[in-house]
């Protein structure tokens, strides 16, 4: 494309957008400007505060005056960048007053416009609290160097005050509007300002806590290096906000001088501060703290090597293993199991070879342990180790190895752990054992001939371990999977066959599908055919496929289930996911007599879908042998014993002409508008009448409404 023409299709673009704007912009101001409802205008203002320009400065000006739309007219001149929404503010300033005077004062300050100082300034002394407040937030916001000044000047003028009451109030808000000021102008590179600013509040007397907190901070990040005394001063006071505000501003400054200075605090500290310490140097993510805290986790003092051993966990590197060892293997329950965490988010091959030589070697009590945190670490190197210790005479080595065996072998060792499957001592090894299997095959590279590996040791194994490995083949699921638990169903073993059936009840994913349709054909055992139809349902009513998959499937096994309980399994899915081809199958299940009433009724219920044309279900109830009655409901209790209520009003609300009724709501409770009979089994008793001829049906709580007919 030529560049001319590229050029030119920019500005066509371009132009467009632009008129697109104004048009739009012309829309909204046109609703201003008319006998428009509140909403439509207020609406109108939130599209101006993303379109609007210059243009509409004058009708939203006209606003703020009013009282339903001055926020909302603010809330559109705020974000338009023309000087023009300034002067249009500073102009409403001298207008109006109360609450609409300071909305204004506040935009201003949104704004930071510098040509408000002076304005603002003589609001400062204003009779009205509200507007005086407002006036420091705003010129705190703008910032600048005179505003600061008019600040100060005030701060004085509010400490002179003789009034207990209007002294605290005057300083209260002027200190908020000082901090906004040192924190403009720190930003603005003005930092001698902003730290004679930040000192003063830090001392004030009757400075809010927060300003005096955030004063705190300011004044130590504001100094850098210079401010390492300071922050000692901070994490020393008595006051937990002066504390607190010390650990924030440690974390903001960075370089050794202040690393240092927290260090040396921590090695004269009382013991009471060594944990605040230990926590600020943790914090700061400064690889020279490390020494610091790490002789802190050997102290003789419980509570500080606990929070030291766990600020090991973000800046211990491979140095501190030995000594996190050294307090897995000597120290209390506590201590050992911080320890361990820290291990265990330690980063570098080298915290692994010294996990592994330390295991390797270890003789004593720690070897569980050891064994956890290499399996934590997915340690491979220690491999031989674990299937050392899983022979181990001492059962809780022997089961920490079986436990971690399966994060540090891979699918090389798949025979191995076979076979030692087959030679567990207990129950408890079997399981630990069996997850060790899963584990690794679930970890394959390669879970295709990891599943084959399995497969192929299914016919060697002792009789109670060939349904572990099927129950494994289903985690790592695929072909080679499916293929040999079908193989396994076919199988002459009646105990073998039976747990492949088991393991394809819960197979974990849609492809077993065809294959259960394949087993139900062939199986004469009738009990199989159940099994396998039921399982089947089970796919079509659990995993995720195309809706017509779906439906498919549900016809199917409409067809091909011999009892009508398995048959109203298929009714479950067709209300699970309703669609007009599930509609379809329940018309025809409701022409079966044992599946009239349950069909019918989720007929009902799929008419209540988006899904489903809600015009058709006439036609289908009709088609579903339901034809339209003359239904009465006489009276209607529901209830336990003497704790009833009269429900007939409820029922006549929501019955049509049909003998099934749909109630709203999630239970009865719901629907009746609370529970008669709280912890008790209720019953809901209706007397009707249907082609005038009277019935009556008592039905268990919960139960679909559906009224017999009358002979």
């Amino acid at each position: 494309m030529p560049k001319t023409y590229r050029t030119s299709l920019v500005v066509l673009i371009l132009t467009f957008l632009a008129t697109a704007s104004f048009a739009q912009e012309a829309a909204q101001l046109s609703v201003l400007r008319s006998d428009a409802p509140l909403a439509e205008k207020a609406a109108a203002c939130r599209q101006l505060a993303r379109i609007g320009t210059k243009q509409s400065v004058p009708v939203l000006a006209s606003l703020l005056n009013d009282e339903k739309l001055s926020h909302m007219a603010r809330t559109a001149l705020e974000p338009i960048p023309d000087p023009a929404v300034d002067e249009a503010l500073r102009d409403a300033l001298g207008k109006l007053s109360g609450r609409l005077r300071v909305g204004v004062i506040s935009s201003l300050g949104v704004r930071r416009d510098a040509k408000a100082v002076e304005p603002l300034s003589k609001l400062l002394a204003d009779p009205d609290p509200d507007t005086a407040a407002a006036a420091a937030r705003a010129l705190g916001s703008i910032g600048t160097a005179d505003a600061a000044g008019m600040l100060q000047a005030a701060m004085a003028k509010a400490a002179s005050l003789s009034d207990p009451q209007k002294r605290r109030q005057h300083v209260e808000f002027v200190a908020e509007g000082l901090l906004r000021a040192a924190e403009a102008l720190w930003a603005a590179g003005k930092k001698d300002q902003a730290q004679t600013i930040y000192d003063r509040l830090r001392s004030l007397e009757g400075a809010p806590p927060q300003v005096r907190t955030a004063a705190w901070r300011g004044s130590i990040v504001v100094r850098g290096d210079a401010g390492a005394a300071m922050l000692i001063e901070a994490l020393r006071s008595t006051d937990k906000a002066i504390a607190a505000a010390g650990m924030r501003a440690a974390t903001e400054l960075a370089g050794s001088a202040i690393t240092n200075a927290l260090a040396a605090e921590l090695a004269q500290a009382p013991a009471g501060r060594r944990g605040l310490l230990i926590e600020v140097l943790a914090q700061r993510s400064d690889p020279r703290v490390l020494p610091a805290v790490l002789q802190a986790a050997q102290s003789d003092d419980p509570q500080l090597r606990l929070t030291a051993l766990r600020a090991l966990k973000r800046v211990g590197d491979a140095s501190c293993v030995p000594a996190l060892l050294e307090a897995v293997a000597k120290g209390d329950k506590a201590v050992a199991q911080a320890a361990v965490e820290a291990i265990a988010a330690l980063q570098g091959t080298s915290v692994d070879q010294q996990i592994a030589a330390r295991l390797s070697e270890a003789k004593d009590s720690s070897r569980a342990t050891l064994l956890e945190i290499a399996a934590r670490r997915r340690i491979a190197a220690a491999a031989p180790s674990f299937w050392t210790a899983a022979d181990d005479p001492d059962a809780a080595v022997r089961l920490a190895a079986l436990n971690g065996l399966g994060a540090v072998i891979d699918t090389r060792d798949l025979p191995k752990l076979i076979a030692r499957l087959s030679k567990a001592k207990d129950e408890q090894e079997a399981t630990a054992l069996d997850k060790a299997l899963r584990d690794v095959c679930l970890r394959a590279a390669d879970r295709e001939a990891a599943a084959k590996e399995l497969a192929a040791a299914v016919p060697t194994v002792p009789a109670p371990l060939k349904a572990k490995l099927l129950e494994t083949l289903n985690q790592v699921g695929g072909n080679n999977a499916l293929a040999a638990v079908a193989a396994a169903a076919r199988s002459n073993d009646s105990e073998l066959r039976d747990a492949a059936y088991r393991t394809l009840g819960q197979w974990k994913s849609p492809d077993a599908a065809p294959l259960l349709l394949e087993l139900h054909r062939d199986a004469t055992d009738d009990r199989l055919k159940v099994r396998a139809i039921r399982a089947y349902i089970r796919i079509a009513r659990q995993f995720d496929m195309p809706a017509e998959r779906r439906a498919e499937m549900c016809r199917k096994a409409m067809e091909l289930a011999q009892r009508d309980e398995d048959k109203r399994l298929v009714l479950e899915v067709l209300l699970r996911y309703p669609t007009d081809e599930m509609r379809s199958i329940a018309v025809e299940a409701a022409k079966v007599p044992a599946l009239k009433d349950e069909a019918s009724l989720i007929l009902m219920a799929l008419a209540q879908s988006k899904n489903v044309n809600r015009a058709e279900l006439g036609k289908a109830l009709a088609q579903a042998g339901h034809q339209q009655v003359k239904l009465e409901i006489v009276k209607a209790t529901y209830g336990a014993g003497e704790k009833t209520k009269d429900v007939t009003e409820v029922l006549r609300r929501h019955a049509k002409n049909f003998r099934i009724i749909f109630l709203p709501g999630s239970s009865y409770n719901d629907a009746f508008g609370g529970d008669p009979a709280p912890g008790t089994v209720k019953q809901l008793k209706i007397h009707y009448r249907i082609d005038g001829k009277d019935g009556e049906v008592l039905l268990n709580e919960n139960s679909p409404i559906v009224l017999p007919m009358v002979k």
